[in-house]
Order: C-alpha cells, then structure tokens, then sequence
C-alpha cells in the first residue's frame, strides 16, 4: 500500500498534541500509554470527528457555513474562509487553503498512527479494540473523501509512514476511491448494525453506508449509490418525520428517526451551540450575527406549492414571486429562510428601518435582507448558546439520492418517483399536482428529470453544508457563481431593485482547490493543480 508523510504534523502530535495522551506521562511515546482503556479509543474518535466536521464554535468547519461557498449564501467575515472561495478572491497563496488541507493531514497522521495500534492488547477486551479499529478505518475514509473532492490528487497513506516515503507522488484521484469504496464496503460490514444511545459520532454499519453512498453519488458511481440507499430503505432503520420544520427545532431535533448522522451535545464537548449566534438576526437581545444569510438566488429557487418554478406558473408572475417571497410558495420556504415582512419573536422584520437592529446596513445585520430560518429556533433569541441536535445527513437525502442516481442512469422506476413523492409530500405540496406519477410526467425528458431533482435537492437541504459539493459535481459553479450575489428586492420610485451584496467570480480550474504554496514545500511530491 502506499505510502506518504506529513511529517511535521505527525511529530507534533507524537509528543504531546492532546491532553488525553498524556494521561499518565507528559513525555511517554508508548502505546502502554496511549491505549489503556475503552475512553481513550474514544477520545480518538471524538478529537477527529469533533475537529474536522463538527466543532460548533469553529466557523470554518460547521457544516451549516458552508453555505456560504456556494450560490446559497453570503458569508459577511473573510475570515471565515467562505467568502474568498465564493466570489473567487483567491490564489495558491490563500491562507485558507493550507488550513483546510493542514487540518485533514494532521488527523490523517493520527488515525494511521492509531489505527496501526489498536490492535496491541493494552485495551483487553477484543470485541471493544474491533469496534474502534472499524470506527476509526471509517473516519480515514471520510477523510479522504473530503479531501479528494477538493484537491483531486493527493497523498495516499493507509499506514503510518517515515522520511524515507515522503517524497513518493501524490496517488491518482480514481486510484484511490476505488480503493476507498473497496474498504468501504469491508469496514461497514465490520460494524456494529444497531444505533448508538449516546456518543452520536460514533460509525454504526448504516450510517457509515449511508456516508459511501453520498460520496458514491459525488463521484458519479451511480450503481453504487442507487445500492447502497435501496440497502438503507429497505433496512427500515429510519423514517421521514412527520413535519419537516418542526425537524429543525427543539420540537424535532431530539426526537425523530430522520437523522442517521447528526451531532449532539454529546459530540462537541457538552459545550453550548452557535447556531443562533451564526446563523440568526440581530435583534433586540445581540446574539444573532448573520454570519451565514441567504441569497435571492436560493429564495428564487423555491418553487410554487404546486411545484412549478416561479417563471412557469399561471397563477402569479415571476415579479409577484420575487416581491413576496413567501406567496404560494413550497412551505419549505418559510421553514428554512425568513426576511423582510415575516415575523420573528412575534415582531415583523423590517430590513430598511434604520432604527431597527435589523436593518441591512448594520453590521450584524443580513446584508440581504434573508435570514436561515433552519436551526435558529426562537427559544435561543435571548440565551448565549443552545443545546439543539443537528444533522449531518438524514433520511430524505438517502431518498433523494436514490433518485438522483436512477435518474442519472435514465433507469427512473416506481421507486424512483415513491422517493420524490415521499419527500414532497412531507413538505406540504399539492400533491393534486407536485405528484411525479401524474400523466404530466410521463413525457419528462431525463434532462427535466435532472431539473427536478437537483431542485429538490437544493430545497430539501437548504442550509445543511451541501450545495458547494453540489455545483462542483454538477459542474456549474462557473454558471452559478459567476453573477452577483443580491437579496431583497422590492419597488423604488415605480422600478423593481434588488440589493446588491457582491460580485462573484468563478474559472474553470476552480473546479479543484490550490495546493498552498507552503505544502508544496513541505512535499515535494505534490503538483499545483491547474491554473494556479
């Protein structure tokens, strides 16, 4: 297998990184002391799973942020390494692409050190060694994921490794998802099936499939996603909850059979969540920042209660829509966004008086006009942090990738449409007409039938970290993000005007991250991407 380096960040861990390691001596190097019992396995996972996906005071990293990469949101702080990359201001001397690749080398590093050696007998119980080692074999994975939907070509290592192997070339991207997919598979049968009660972060066998299935899907390796999300549906393990706004609040988040990967108070250290303070308004009380708001562009998107877009429906014109964004609308819409005209805390927002907290212009204020509706339930308008459960990945995507992949292979079944229908009729459609097994759908192209389910996939998951991975598969970022990105609009002096937040820029070779000149020279086997 090959093998590659990171070597200043593996030493750095290997004397003394985290404080679980020195449990019992600062200076040990021993597994004795690494692995003594079942909590330091543990404290593995949770460092990995909690620094690279989930930390919930961490900006760059919390999914629901990374919106902001992509046409569906503005993030107001460059320093939040989302703005760059969605209106283009950036290059191979951009700090936040050595950020992002630090972070995932730095655990890589650690979960081959670990994965190496957990296997020797200090953690008696064998059972208990098997279930970590799977644990962790899925967090490598998940990694790499990542990290080659974002640079491509990158070092391979499935072992620890040493100076003598750091200057091999980067692994070829398809070389190693196929063998990704292999291991995949091999370490999801090594899992255990049922649901953890508690340490949410931890890999069962249908979760860990459902993470390979969208990852299959990402990749194009429709069979294997379309397989994969038919083996969860039919496992019966998870279910739709009955009203999709209610999921995204303390109604719902505690207690639905929806979320197959989510996190928890659990999983971030019992420290409070942000996602008021991230994500919500100003207000009277202050904790809301507006660091993550909505685009018209994503409003726009949000089609008719009958399912129609906004440009194709008889019964209002596009100008109706856009000035009243919640007329007729999927009631996704006001589940997920809020903005100028609704009403929060029992007040109505009002974005253009200067004297509100709301006002556009204000620092802390939506820039346009939109507000995530999505995680910012009212109970945490007047408290510093909350305790809400949020999902990484949840039953209707397993639903809307089978979809997707059937339809990518022009292969559209019974259960194809039940998938649609399914997630459609939990959001409220007129299903007299957002039916897909209606006649009207029978002439369907497969290209309308791409239309559609990349609309309900942005819709359905609006706000939940997906939307860049999205339109970087699809290929259209260059279309999507190559126009401004704007807010509200309303009549002027008899005109229609549209806030204006950015220009946005996108080139081809975007398509795939910059090395950042610093890893460049720590490895010398890696080569620039393209057009940097």
């Amino acid at each position: 297998m090959k093998r590659l380096l990171y070597p200043i960040l593996i030493l750095t861990f290997l004397i003394g990184c985290d404080d679980f390691l020195d449990k019992r001596d600062p200076t040990a190097t021993s597994f004795v002391e690494f692995f003594n019992d079942e909590e330091d396995l543990r404290r593995v996972v949770y460092s990995s799973y909690l620094d690279v996906f989930t930390n919930p005071t961490s900006r760059p990293i919390i999914f629901y942020m990374d919106e902001a990469k992509s046409d569906n949101a503005y993030s107001r702080l460059a320093d939040d390494r989302h703005q760059n990359i969605a209106n283009g201001n950036f290059n191979s001397n951009t700090y936040d692409f050595l950020y992002y690749y630090e972070l995932y080398m730095k655990h890589l590093g650690r979960l081959n050190t670990f994965i190496a050696n957990v296997d020797v007998p200090y953690v008696e119980d064998e059972s208990v060694r098997a279930k970590y080692h799977g644990i962790l074999e899925a967090l490598r994975v998940w990694h790499y994921f990542r990290l080659t939907m974002r640079w491509g070509n990158v070092p391979f290592v499935l072992e620890p490794a040493d100076l003598e192997t750091a200057r091999q070339p980067a692994t070829p991207k398809e070389e190693i998802l196929n063998t990704l997919f292999i291991l995949a598979d091999e370490i999801a049968a090594k899992l255990p099936p049922d649901e953890y009660t508690s340490d949410k972060y931890m890999f069962n066998r249908y979760s860990f499939k459902a993470l390979t299935m969208r990852y299959a899907l990402y990749n194009g390796r429709y069979e294997l996603a379309a397989k994969l999300a038919k083996e969860i549906i039919d496992s019966k393990k998870y279910s739709l909850y009955p009203v999709y706004e209610d999921l995204f609040n303390y109604k719902g988040s505690k207690v639905n059979n929806e979320f197959i990967m989510w996190f928890d108070m659990a999983s971030h250290n019992n420290s409070a969540t942000q996602s008021f303070q991230h994500l919500g308004p100003h207000y009277r009380t202050g904790p809301g920042q507006s660091y993550c708001v909505p685009t018209k562009a994503l409003v726009d998107t949000y089609w008719t209660a009958q399912g129609r877009p906004i440009d194709k429906c008889p019964l209002h014109s596009k100008e109706e829509y856009e000035l009243t964004p919640s007329l007729n609308r999927d009631p996704r819409y006001s589940a997920s966004i809020m903005g100028h005209g609704d009403l929060f805390y029992g007040e109505e927002i009002d974005i253009y008086n200067e004297n509100s907290p709301m006002f556009y212009q204000n620092l802390r204020s939506s820039r346009t006009g939109f507000w995530f509706r999505k995680f910012v339930d009212e109970t945490d308008a007047f408290k510093s942090g909350g305790n809400m459960d949020f999902p990484l990945l949840r039953y209707a995507e397993v639903l809307l990738t089978y979809a997707e992949a059937k339809i990518m292979l022009n292969q559209i079944d019974e259960l194809t449409k039940k998938c649609i229908n399914d997630v459609r009729r939990r959001a409220g459609l007129d299903m007299n007409y957002a039916d897909v097994t209606l006649p009207e759908y029978n002439s369907y192209t497969q290209q309308q039938w791409i239309d559609l389910i990349r609309n309900e996939r942005r819709i359905e998951l609006a706000g939940e970290g997906q939307r860049y991975d999205d339109i970087i598969r699809w290929r259209i970022a260059e279309v999507v993000l190559n126009k401004p990105a704007e807010g509200h609009t309303r009549i002027v002096d008899g005109r229609k005007v549209t806030l204006k937040v950015e220009d946005r820029s996108f080139k081809p070779h975007n398509y795939l991250w910059p090395f950042h000149e610093n890893s460049l020279k720590v490895e010398p086997g890696l080569i620039q991407n393209p057009g940097y």
